[in-house]
């Protein structure tokens, strides 16, 4: 069996949010410092550097990612105007966006999962199966 590497990079956002049908004090609006974590893996490194993805870029491509959240209220962004900005619906937004930039520069990683925690104790998790 051949082996993997997996690399997690751990960035963070700051932004207001209200989760609309609620039912309870998170329907108010109210923020939070997101944390957010990456993993991304790979069975191959860059040949000529020996590395699976520059940790450097994986952390660019991430704050690139969140910079469109960061200190936004995130109802008002187009990706939550119908889904509610939960945890949950946010760390598939950003799967998604960091799937498409990581593609673009290491080729050979393939994204794992990405989580999104409002607190310390608690994160959302979104993979999606090969």
């Amino acid at each position: 069996m051949a082996g993997k590497w997996r690399l997690t990079i751990d960035e963070a956002f700051c932004a207001s949010h209200q989760l609309r049908n609620y039912k309870g004090k998170c329907e108010r609006l109210h923020g939070h410092n997101f944390g957010v974590q990456v993993e991304v893996e790979g069975s191959e490194l860059d040949p000529e550097v020996e590395i699976l993805v520059d940790f450097g870029e994986l952390k660019r491509i991430t704050r690139e990612a969140v910079g469109d959240l960061d200190h936004a209220h995130l109802n008002d962004l187009p990706p939550f105007a119908v889904h509610n900005p939960s945890s949950e619906n946010i760390a598939r937004h950003l799967f998604r966006d960091i799937r498409t930039r990581l593609a673009a520069i290491a080729p050979q990683a393939r994204l794992v999962s990405v989580g999104v925690s409002e607190k310390g104790s608690s994160r959302a998790m979104y993979f999606e199966a090969d």
